[in-house]
């Protein structure tokens, strides 16, 4: 998270935020949850404006920031790099400039290259909010995840939360470490060894402990919760053109027959998209009894009016 010397709230990454500003914010989400569920409005930010600059493909991050500002009352201005003029050569700084210009109150901006959303926070006068940038991080999410865990638990501390896939490429993985650590619970990273770094257990970034492991079977009876990732062949260096490895399923693929020996009430997670069939399979995404995944869904709109309310309305 960045704080701007006029006191400007930035929410550009989970890392370097404290255990209070966590819980802060997640209790600020924790009160919309109810009027997400009820399909209820406010008036909270009424005449405000929100830009989405998603220079990368987003289908629930740019719908959920843009369902979470119309529940606010706030306008949204939704510009994608496709119909844009990043086509005709413009950067990503003059673009957001000249949408700073014309007076919004706030930016979301995603894109594929890590650093972006940090640049423009740096260049316009009004809060910028990360929606993912490359590896680097993808802040809501974490906190959605962590939501969704904390209502179920109550608290995540010392409780150990299982993420498995290409941790390497994932934003998501890297919020949920950070934010996960820092309120006490423990992360156990799983996949390849191509995709799985040890290195990622340096960044934990409090309490909670990162540990390794190449071996799905092994780590899942650990579990309290497991969070599945695909593969994301667009950030691998052959630009995406490589292939998921046939054996993939049979080694890190959350199978029916994976997820029954699971303890009764560990839950199933998944950020999406989805590859059914690859790293989770249907029967388990879409178990009424144990997947959580469209529970992450609403939860994210409660995330994002949290973090709108707070970057605008202050």
């Amino acid at each position: 998270m960045a704080q701007t010397t006029t006191g400007r709230f930035d929410l550009l990454g989970l890392d370097g935020m404290s255990a209070d500003e966590l819980g802060s914010l997640l209790d600020e989400a924790e009160g919309f949850v109810g009027a997400v569920e009820r399909g209820e409005s406010s008036e909270r930010l009424a005449g405000k404006i929100v830009a989405n600059l998603f220079f990368e493909d987003s289908t629930r991050t740019r719908c959920s920031f843009t369902v979470a500002a119309v529940r606010l009352g706030a306008a949204t201005l939704d510009l994608t790099g496709a119909g844009s003029s990043l086509s005709k050569g413009e950067s990503m700084l003059d673009t957001a400039l000249n949408v700073e210009a014309m007076g919004v109150d706030a930016m979301v901006v995603r894109s594929g290259r890590s650093g972006t959303p940090h640049l423009v926070a740096r260049s316009v006068g009004c809060p910028v909010i990360n929606a993912g940038d490359g590896r680097h991080e993808h802040p809501t999410q974490g906190l959605l995840d962590i939501l969704t865990l904390r209502r179920r638990w109550g608290d995540v501390a010392g409780r150990t939360v299982v993420i498995v896939g290409d941790i390497a490429n994932s934003r998501v993985a890297r919020s949920n470490v950070h934010g996960l650590t820092t309120l006490g619970a423990d992360v156990l990273l799983v996949g390849p060894p191509a995709l799985v770094p040890h290195s990622f257990t340096q960044i934990a970034a409090g309490p909670g402990r990162v540990t390794v492991s190449h071996d799905l079977d092994d780590a899942l009876p650990r579990a309290d919760a497991v969070m599945m990732l695909r593969i994301q062949l667009e950030r691998h260096d052959d630009g995406g053109s490589g292939a998921i490895p046939p054996d993939y399923r049979r080694q890190y693929g959350l199978t029916v027959d994976r997820a029954a020996g699971l303890e009764a009430d560990v839950p199933v997670m998944h950020p999406g998209p989805m590859n059914r069939g690859v790293e989770i399979d249907s029967e388990v995404a879409d178990d009424p009894a144990r997947s959580v995944i469209m529970q992450q869904v609403t939860h994210g709109v409660a995330v994002r009016m949290a973090v709108l309310n707070r970057a605008i309305a202050g």
